[in-house]
């Protein structure tokens, strides 16, 4: 029972500083993001994935995929290689 309490604590303990890592690295992101009219906001990781919802002007632009997928996934990717993806919530609620 310890053990297993032990590794769960730990899981959990890795998914934090995760979870840290991906704000802080969105919060240097913002700036831009902002400069253009748009913001981002960290939703959740969850199995390898970062969920982030893009706001303001970003949230309907013709450059958000490239954004998204070149900027801010690239940038978390680098950083933390466990990430596999990073999915924008405001487009899959359209």
């Amino acid at each position: 029972m310890c053990q297993k309490y032990y590794i769960m604590s730990s899981v959990i303990h890795m998914k934090q500083e995760i979870e840290q890592k991906i704000i802080t690295i969105i919060d240097e992101l913002r700036p831009f993001i902002i400069n253009d009219g748009g913001n981002i906001e960290f939703v959740k990781y969850e199995n390898n994935i970062v969920y982030i919802q893009m706001l303001g002007a970003c949230a309907d632009c013709a450059m958000l995929d490239l954004t998204l997928k070149e900027g801010i996934e690239m940038a978390i990717k680098d950083e933390i290689p466990e990430v596999k993806e990073v999915i924008n919530l405001s487009s899959m609620s359209e």
